[in-house]
């Protein structure tokens, strides 16, 4: 598994923890300057010699050139069959319980899959004085179907096999050889359950972050990033952010009539993984 991050120390853990316990063998996470601990954190990892650890501290999200140079030293360096790309708030959900059992039922003929996501929601507004808890306690209901800031659906990941000169897009949604775009069927027995919106301030710092990031990236395009391109500009810049967010959580009427419909749905499977795994 490649990872790539950037002040995640409130998840990162967890995340790892999750996916070694899942039936992934090796990590190569590549830290982007990360300063709240996250490095530490990583590093921490290191003796169990199941991770490698890069470090690029060049805020510009040089997305695609990091995962790809992590993509091909798996293959070149660790002798890698599969690769899955995740990012630090993606839970990779296998239905048998184990990834690597999962990816070797994949048909020989297909060389890489599509994993949809689902978001869950931010945690429900807390009181002052509640104790401080993780965010897999807190967040426990999900989207059916889920829709990216521009009101569209949200993109998947991709995860295939091997190869020295596999390139990965921006994103993880897709990856090529020489050019062409490898086909990636949808797999229908992994999910990717996704926590992308954990506290106001860690919402905030990552779309202010992230975005000033993707500006300063020459070899980009506009397109790329375009989701939290439109919500620095249309909610930060103008200060209505934290509205944003509220408009993300729901009050507890509004979630309460989605659960109703379906359109929400109560998912604990997380946090019994890691509670079970801790």
């Amino acid at each position: 598994m490649t990872l790539l991050c950037r002040d995640e120390v409130d998840i990162i853990a967890s995340t790892i923890r999750f996916h070694l316990d899942h039936g992934v063998d090796h990590l190569i996470i590549t830290d982007n300057g990360s300063v709240d601990g996250t490095l530490e954190t990583l590093q921490g990892f290191l003796p169990s010699g199941k991770m490698t650890l890069l470090q690029e501290p060049r805020h510009d999200h040089n997305q695609a050139v990091w995962v790809t140079r992590m993509a091909r030293m798996a293959a070149t360096e660790l002798n890698a069959d599969w690769l899955i790309h995740g990012d630090a708030d993606e839970f990779w959900w296998p239905a048998c319980g184990n990834l690597k059992a999962e990816l070797q039922c994949v048909p020989a003929e297909w060389d890489a899959v599509h994993i949809e996501r689902r978001n869950f929601l931010p945690p429900p507004q807390r009181s002052d004085s509640a104790e401080p808890a993780p965010f897999y306690k807190l967040q426990l209901i999900r989207e059916r179907q889920s829709l990216n800031s521009q009101g569209l659906p949200l993109p998947g990941k991709v995860c295939h096999r091997a190869h020295p000169e596999a390139e990965v897009s921006d994103g993880n949604h897709s990856v090529s050889l020489a050019g062409e775009f490898i086909h990636a069927p949808l797999a229908k027995d992994i999910e990717i359950l996704h926590f992308p919106t954990r506290s106001y301030d860690q919402f905030a710092r990552k779309i202010r972050q992230g975005t000033e990031a993707l500006m300063r990236n020459t070899r980009i395009t506009v397109e790329v990033g375009s989701t939290w391109r439109h919500v620095y500009e249309e909610y930060l810049q103008r200060d209505r952010l934290e509205a944003y967010y509220h408009k993300l959580q729901m009050c507890q009427q509004d979630r309460e009539a989605l659960l109703s419909t379906g359109a929400l749905i109560v998912d604990d499977r997380l946090c019994r993984a890691l509670q079970r795994d801790r």
